[in-house]
């Protein structure tokens, strides 16, 4: 089965979201003529103008983001035999709760989040978890409606809670732009002969070297961590990790990673333990067939004092 790429472009009510997609489309490099489903799941008060665009083989389609379903999805490609897909998607809506439902063959190839600057830190202040919902996945975001010369300092942390690879670009008032070049030093020294990770540190760490496997590879690392049992290496494996909360506390999950250790079986499930330990880059079932960092234990001391905050944040 084809793969169908999607370009999906996310953000909040006004944001630039239809704008950019309209330049994108009147773009020949981008619009050489393939066929092309464009799906609105949010309409704003600028509308697509068709007649500006270097070829006609676009088709729009307005949809309910809640409602629509892979089998809908898969007609409306049908139809049109579409060769790609570009989204609009609601700033309202969950990002991953759609992709849920697109069909098996459709692949997402870019997503790009925009933002108001003089907004989004209102939506980030009430809806957080909507703003992080779409911070995380995208690979770029662009703060736009910018007054030059202004303080971007806030808006870069805001893209930087979220990840640390996000490409951030400021598109300013006068018609300006520039890339995020602001550097952000990690709180602990990855070139340490033993890598200290404090517990407030531990969400920045297990982030970076879950980003960057192979820049941990053959390193060691000491951090205090809750005992999780692995399902599938039930003898002579663990997961150390902490609760991680992104936002707000419906988003807490576990965050552990895979760590040989002959004595696994001892350990207590949630019991707190100091891990002291050598990281590789490798493949696991975890990372569904990606590198991903796995753990190979030095030491494992038992029964130290939780975390002071247990939940690490980022």
């Amino acid at each position: 089965m084809t793969e169908i790429p999607v370009y999906s472009f996310t953000g909040f009510l006004d944001s630039g979201k239809t704008k950019f997609i309209q330049e994108t489309l009147e773009d020949p490099r981008f619009n050489a003529g393939e066929r092309t489903l464009l799906l609105v799941f949010e309409e704003g008060e600028e509308e697509y103008d068709f007649s500006t665009y270097p070829n006609k083989n676009v088709y729009l389609e307005v949809l309910d983001q809640q409602t629509v379903t892979a089998k809908d999805l898969q007609a409306l490609q049908k139809k049109y035999k579409a060769q790609r897909v570009v989204a609009e998607l609601n700033g309202m809506q969950q990002v991953g709760d759609l992709y849920m439902r697109f069909p098996e063959n459709w692949v997402v190839a870019q997503e790009v989040m925009f933002a108001d600057s003089t907004t989004i830190m209102t939506y980030n202040a009430n809806m957080r978890n909507l703003v992080m919902d779409k911070l995380v996945g995208a690979q770029m975001v662009v703060f736009n409606r910018l007054t030059p010369g202004a303080d971007v300092m806030p808006f870069h942390k805001l893209a930087r809670a979220a990840s640390r690879r996000i490409d951030i670009l400021y598109d300013y008032t006068d018609g300006t732009t520039s890339f995020d070049d602001i550097e952000d030093p990690l709180p602990f020294d990855i070139n340490a002969p033993v890598i200290q990770v404090k517990d407030e540190d531990y969400a920045l760490w297990y982030r970076d070297v879950s980003e960057e496997p192979q820049k941990y590879d053959g390193k060691t690392v000491c951090f205090k961590a809750q005992v999780a049992m692995l399902r599938r290496d039930k003898n002579g494996m663990f997961a150390p990790g902490r609760f991680v909360m992104t936002c707000c506390v419906e988003d807490i999950q576990f965050c552990g990673i895979p760590c040989r250790y002959a004595e696994a079986s001892t350990l207590v499930s949630r019991g707190w333990v100091m891990v002291t330990a050598k990281i590789s880059a490798e493949k696991h079932p975890l990372y569904k067939g990606e590198v991903g960092p796995i753990l190979t234990a030095i030491e494992v001391v038992k029964n130290v004092q939780p975390a002071e905050p247990d939940v690490a944040t980022f």
